[in-house]
């Protein structure tokens, strides 16, 4: 397994893009909020798995993508 943390810096909109994700693309993303995270460091954690196929990622990476643009949280570079 590969994990990845996509930083959102804010822990209300940490949540709702998690919750997003499951609601609407029906892929679960686990939000890492204060205290696991210190504030201002909220970030969503992705566990990949051999299982996981490139389209699946692919899907996952367009489901960010709409989820971050209803949001409109930033994306950094």
């Amino acid at each position: 397994e590969q994990v990845y943390q996509i930083l959102v810096q804010n822990p209300k909109l940490c949540k709702k893009a998690s919750e997003l994700l499951l609601d609407d693309f029906g892929i679960y993303v686990q939000p890492i909020n204060y205290p696991t995270v210190p504030r201002g460091t909220e970030r969503l954690r992705i566990t990949a798995s051999p299982l996981h196929t490139k389209k699946m990622i692919k899907e996952l990476a367009n489901a960010l993508d709409e989820v971050f643009k209803i949001l409109k949280i930033k994306i950094a570079a």
